[in-house]
């Protein structure tokens, strides 16, 4: 039984991404937020709260970003809950995901590293 749970737990937060895509899209649109997009939803077990993970296009506007979407979070949430067919809608957290940033860092250094790292003896080969 707690398997099937966990299970349900995986498919709200997949259709919780989806929605709250489009609503935060919205929500960044009308309240001229900085642009953001939603990475990832964890549900809790008991379903109560939601932790919304989003992702900037500008890396130094993320903390103005997640205020703005913490203030209007209340509305999304309504909104949320005409879209979706649940009896109780989580409470929304958002969260900046600096994964895609921490990513491209190392991606960033490999890449130096790669190029910086030239011997003598790959030239005469």
């Amino acid at each position: 039984m707690p398997q099937k749970s966990f299970h349900r737990t995986d498919r709200v937060s997949a259709q919780l991404r989806r929605e709250l895509g489009t609503l935060v899209r919205e929500a960044v649109a009308e309240h001229g937020l900085p642009s953001v997009s939603v990475s990832d939803v964890e549900v809790t077990r008991d379903m109560a709260h939601a932790k919304v993970f989003v992702t900037a296009l500008q890396e130094e506007r993320s903390t103005e970003a997640v205020k703005g979407l913490k203030a209007v979070a209340p509305e999304i949430r309504f909104r949320l809950a005409r879209a979706v067919k649940m009896r109780h809608v989580p409470e929304l957290h958002f969260h900046y995901d600096d994964s895609v940033d921490r990513g491209e860092r190392i991606d960033n250094l490999l890449r130096d590293l790669g190029t910086g790292d030239e011997s003598p003896s790959d030239e005469t080969a």
